[in-house]
């Protein structure tokens, strides 16, 4: 059958496909002074005189942790991202780097063999200011050696500020770290250090089966300056990591950033998804919000459409086809709604079948009348003998 019942309604105006910076401005205002002064309130619970003495350390940590909440913008579109490139982790360059501090601590976690990526840093021509940030440069192999525990996994998270991973082992990372990294902000970070090979400007692409030779693997890294100027751009980066589901979190500042600064970093992430991540960009975007790590949730863009393709939506009076899904569950509700009379019309036996049942019976009376005579002649021999006992007792 045809329906013409429509499904929902156009909106005239449609969706303005760009964020609202006044809008967003007013949110991370309004945020940053939420957060700052949850901080006041907490920081003023938090001092705690005892008769030894405060510890200046324990107390300066504590205070850095504080006064430097993350900021998350809430991505939520209308169709599960599900293409596997998009769902591997990525970038987005922010005007205002998350990674600023001098005394930022990194972890390089590289294909195999480590001591070529450890070469590189150690190099006069690597920048000395960028090199001394760098802590620990590990192998993929010794990686999943030496921490294979729960405890020497918290520990490296622990130690350490960023993780950046070498792009080529990005994806094997997780069951190798876990929980402990992947439900965090300190998600490794994809950085490419490996040497594009090039042949007349155009990058040649490797077989993924053909694995290198020994000589080759040490000089399948990239030069101490391309490695360095790609560290210090993944430092300027936003990391964003896609799961395939309607929801994604991408940490875009913190606490200590000024209600324009966060508004910018929030324009440039929501560009960059709309064109490298989501599908369909825009138009597959139901909503934006941003939000601090205990806050709630401030919307700074919804749709005001709840399809992705105009062809989904049924205009008022226009005719919907029959789904086929549709056509056979009426039929099986045509078929249970048959009278059990019509059933069994259906199952009923030919002519030839009543005269073999008339056959039987009659049959089965003859033998119960065979039966009934033979138990009387029976009785009767029976009875015979009995008698004959009796005359004999009564003559003697």
């Amino acid at each position: 059958m045809v329906s013409s019942t429509a499904l929902t309604s156009k909106v005239a105006s449609g969706s303005p496909y760009q964020l609202d910076n006044p809008q967003v401005a007013r949110a991370s205002s309004a945020l940053l002074r939420h957060i700052k002064s949850n901080q006041e309130e907490k920081e003023k619970s938090a001092t705690k005189k005892t008769l030894i003495g405060d510890n200046d350390e324990d107390s300066d940590a504590e205070d850095s942790s504080i006064s430097n909440e993350a900021v998350w913008l809430i991505l939520t579109t209308k169709k599960h991202v599900v293409d596997k490139n998009r769902l591997k982790p990525g970038k987005i360059a922010v005007p205002h780097s998350l990674n600023s501090s001098p005394s930022l601590s990194i972890c390089v976690i590289t294909a195999d063999p480590q001591r070529g990526v450890k070469d590189i840093i150690a190099d006069p021509i690597f920048p000395q200011e960028l090199s001394s940030r760098i802590d620990k440069v590990i192998g993929f192999s010794k990686l999943k050696a030496r921490y294979q525990s729960f405890e020497s996994r918290r520990q490296l998270f622990s130690e350490h500020d960023v993780f950046l991973a070498d792009d080529r082992i990005i994806t094997r990372l997780v069951p190798t770290l876990g929980k402990i990294f992947y439900k965090s902000s300190k998600r490794p970070i994809p950085i490419r250090i490996a040497e594009i090979e090039k042949v007349d400007g155009k990058r040649v692409k490797k077989d993924p089966k053909k694995k290198p030779a020994k000589e080759e693997r040490s000089a399948a890294f990239a030069t101490p300056l391309i490695v360095a100027k790609e560290i210090e751009r993944t430092l300027n980066c936003a990391a964003v990591h896609l799961a395939p589901a309607t929801t994604a979190a991408i940490r875009v500042g913190s606490s200590k950033f000024t209600a324009d600064q966060l508004s910018e970093n929030v324009a440039a992430v929501v560009n960059g998804l709309t064109e490298k991540f989501v599908t369909k960009g825009w138009r597959n975007i139901k909503a934006l919000h941003i939000k601090g790590a205990n806050t709630m949730a401030m919307p700074i863009w919804l749709a005001s459409e709840l399809w992705v393709e105009d062809a989904d939506v049924v205009e008022e009076g226009q005719d919907v086809p029959a789904i086929e899904g549709a056509k056979n569950s009426k039929k099986r509700k045509s078929i249970a709604d048959q009278k059990p009379e019509e059933k069994k019309a259906k199952k009923s036996k030919p002519a030839a079948d009543d005269d073999d049942e008339e056959k039987g019976s009659s049959r089965k009376e003859k033998l119960q009348q065979l039966k009934a005579k033979a138990l009387e002649d029976g009785d009767a021999v029976i009875a015979a003998p009995k008698a004959a006992g009796k005359q004999k007792r009564k003559s003697t």
